[in-house]
């Protein structure tokens, strides 16, 4: 069952909705969608379990792309360019797989449609496992414990952004720590096997490993109408690396 997400919207014109990544929400893509709003009427979507959408007992593709849909619909929007930044850019894509009438064009930012290990992923979503936020009484002692697991600054001071005071006294992270640990196999699983004919751009950062080069042929078998632009001094965060580049790209498809 879909989710009523928060969204902000700004702007008119040419509907763009941005879909953030995982420990995200839609404020990561603040600076570009005020952009973006200048010529195009801009909705930046907090998924489900994160930022000011509603906890939920399940996050998979499916349920995430329904989410979608279901304000799309309430919205009445068609003709939509849907972009999506690592796991948001799985639920666009299998978004694109069920309902490709809605969109003129798909883009995804530095993520491609298969499985991934789990990485740094384990340590973070362990850190935040086991933040005990019940007995902690400030942000600092929160920080210091994720960096005592989380050896990047920067990675750490993002998953403070979703750290914030439910009531005096009370922290809370703003996703949902306990469905993201359990769910975490379907969030870097890989999504179905169907072809996408969506016109589609894959924006990839030219230092991430996230969609090596012998990816390549079997993302574009999967994705026919599909090209491929490299940031080369980007890595994973590419919008946050290279906002003007990545928005002329979406600029691109719009």
């Amino acid at each position: 069952m879909s989710v009523d997400l928060f969204f902000r919207r700004e702007g008119a014109g040419q509907p763009i909705m941005i879909l953030h990544g995982l420990y995200g929400s839609g404020d990561n893509w603040g600076h570009i969608g005020r952009a973006l709003s200048a010529d195009h009427e801009v909705f930046l979507v907090d998924g489900r379990d994160h930022g000011r959408s509603p906890h939920t007992e399940h996050i998979t593709y499916p349920l995430m792309a329904e989410d979608v849909h279901a304000l799309m619909q309430k919205l009445g929007l068609r003709d939509v360019v849907l972009v999506g930044h690592s796991m948001g850019g799985k639920t666009a894509m299998t978004f694109a797989q069920r309902w490709p009438e809605l969109l003129k064009s798909l883009v995804v930012v530095d993520i491609g449609p298969r499985e991934y290990a789990a990485g740094e992923h384990a340590t973070i979503v362990k850190a935040l496992a086991g933040s005990d936020l019940a007995h902690k009484a400030t942000r600092r002692e929160v920080e210091e414990h994720i960096s005592r697991t989380v050896p990047e600054p920067g990675v750490v001071q993002f998953l403070m952004k979703s750290l914030y005071w439910e009531e005096p006294g009370k922290l809370a992270w703003r996703f949902n720590v306990p469905v993201l640990e359990r769910d975490m196999p379907h969030i870097l699983g890989a999504i179905g096997a169907e072809t996408v004919k969506v016109p589609t751009l894959f924006i990839r950062g030219g230092k991430s490993p996230y969609i090596p080069r012998e990816d390549l042929a079997q993302i574009k078998e999967q994705f026919p109408n599909s090209r491929m632009e490299t940031i080369p001094y980007a890595g994973h965060w590419v919008h946050a690396q290279a906002p003007d580049e990545v928005m002329d790209l979406i600029r691109s498809m719009a």
